[in-house]
C-alpha cells in the first residue's frame, strides 16, 4: 500500500529493505529494487541504503515484537543494543533512526503518503455504542494511555468496568485473543497512540486481520485514536466489522 501510494504521489524509485519471514513477498511486485535480509543485520541495511544513495526512508509493516528475542544481530546491531538500558520498540527503533541519520537517511513519518488512511473522529463502522460501552471505552482509554506512557503496550481489553487484558510484548492480536477468551463475549478493545508518539515508527494500525481476530474473540467494539491510527484497507475493514457486528469508533486525543 505504501509503495503504491508513494508511486502515485510521484516517487520515481522505490527501494525496499525486506526482512526474511517478516515482509510479505508481494513487495517484489511494488518496488524497483528489493534487498532481503535478516532482522538484526543493521550494518547490511546501512550499507544497502548508502550504496543506492537512499536519503529518505519510511518504516512500513510490522516486525513481530516477540521476535526481538530471536535476533541474530550483526556486530553493528550488537553495539547498538549494548548501549540501550531498555530494549523496547521505541528505544530500538529510535536508535536505528539515529544510525540511519549518520548515513544521511532521514526517517519520515510512517503515515507519509498514507494520510487518507488515518482514522477520523466518529463512528466508522457498526452500531452506536451504548452508555455501558462508552464507559468501558473511557476506562480503557485511561488505562491504555498509561501503559503506552510506560511503553508496555498500546491496547487493552475491557468488559463491564473490568480490564481483562493488557497488551505487552505478545502484540495486539494475542492480547485480543486472551481478552476474548477471558471476557467470553461483548468486550471492548481500546488502542491508542503513546502520549508522545514518534510518528516515524510504532504507529497504531488496524487492519483486516485485526477485525477478523476481534470477531473470533467476539468483541463488541474497537476504539482507536483519531489522527494517529492507520486504518489499512478501510472499505474491507468496515465491511467485515459490519458483518461481524463490531463497532469501530475513533476518538480525539
Amino acid at each position: 500500500m505504501l509503495a503504491d501510494a508513494a508511486r502515485k504521489a510521484g516517487v520515481e524509485k522505490i527501494i525496499a529493505a525486506a526482512f526474511t519471514n517478516e515482509t510479505d513477498p508481494g513487495i517484489t511486485q511494488h518496488g524497483d529494487l528489493i534487498e532481503w535480509m535478516r532482522v538484526g543485520q543493521l550494518n547490511r541495511l546501512l550499507k544497502f541504503f548508502n550504496e543506492h544513495k537512499v536519503h529518505q526512508g519510511i518504516m512500513a509493516g510490522q516486525i513481530a515484537p516477540k521476535n526481538l528475542f530471536d535476533l541474530r544481530p550483526d556486530w553493528k546491531a550488537l553495539l547498538l543494543l549494548g548501549k540501550l538500558k531498555q530494549r523496547n520498540a521505541e528505544s530500538i527503533f529510535a536508535a536505528i533512526a539515529a544510525e540511519l541519520a549518520k548515513v544521511d537517511v532521514d526517517l519520515l513519518p510512517a503515515t507519509t503518503f498514507l494520510e487518507d488512511c488515518l482514522a477520523s473522529v466518529g463512528l466508522i463502522a457498526g452500531a452506536k455504542l451504548g452508555r455501558r460501552q462508552e464507559e468501558d471505552v473511557d476506562l480503557g482509554w485511561k488505562i491504555a494511555k498509561e501503559i503506552a506512557r510506560l511503553d508496555i503496550g498500546q491496547t487493552v481489553i475491557v468488559k463491564n468496568g473490568t480490564v481483562v487484558a493488557v497488551e505487552a510484548i505478545e502484540g495486539t492480536n494475542d492480547a485480543i485473543r486472551r481478552g476474548g477468551e477471558l471476557a467470553r463475549i461483548g468486550a471492548i478493545m481500546v488502542k491508542v497512540a503513546k502520549p508522545r508518539q514518534d510518528m516515524r515508527f510504532d504507529v497504531p494500525v488496524i487492519g483486516v486481520e485485526t477485525i477478523r481476530i476481534a470477531a473470533e474473540a467476539r468483541l463488541r467494539a474497537i476504539a482507536v485514536e483519531a489522527g494517529k491510527t492507520l486504518l489499512l484497507e478501510r472499505d474491507a475493514i468496515v465491511d467485515l466489522a459490519n458483518r461481524s457486528k463490531i463497532s469501530i469508533v475513533a476518538r480525539a486525543s
